[in-house]
């Protein structure tokens, strides 16, 4: 079983995951690019048990816009740290935190709402796949 080990901007809240990511990819909707200050955020599911936060936990800041996501960070450096999604019963660890996880993105979710066109050969949904929720529609790259 592979463990891999994340932190904030400064190190205040330290965490690790193990095992394996239940998908990684590319986020387009307004809500991570704005969070993330980017016009894409790189994602890495998680089953919620696989996350341990091992120095911090109560330095750690929650922000929920809507029910879908409650965004996470640390109090001291505002360094983004990773967002709960309950209605998916996963956690988005994001992958620039996990310096050792060989991202491996394998599709774009919620094509529809990007800024910026990648053209990587990878399926562009609509929205999400339809096993998370979604219309499962692709779109063009």
């Amino acid at each position: 079983m592979s463990e891999h080990s994340g932190s904030c901007f400064c190190g205040a809240v330290q965490f690790t995951v193990s095992g394996e990511p239940a998908a990684m990819g590319y986020c387009h909707c307004e809500s991570c690019r704005h969070w993330s200050a980017g016009p894409v955020n790189a994602f890495s599911l998680w089953k919620p048990e696989a996350l341990k936060v091992t120095k911090g936990a109560d330095n750690i800041g929650t922000y929920n816009k809507t029910p879908v996501s409650f965004r996470k960070w640390c109090k001291t450096c505002g360094g983004h740290v990773f967002s709960d999604h309950p209605p998916m019963g996963l956690v988005d660890v994001y992958a620039a935190v996990l310096p050792s996880l060989k991202f491996q993105p394998a599709v774009h979710v919620n094509y529809a709402e990007k800024v910026l066109s990648v053209k990587d050969g990878l399926p562009k949904m609509k929205d999400f796949p339809a096993e998370m929720g979604g219309s499962g529609v692709t779109l063009p790259d």
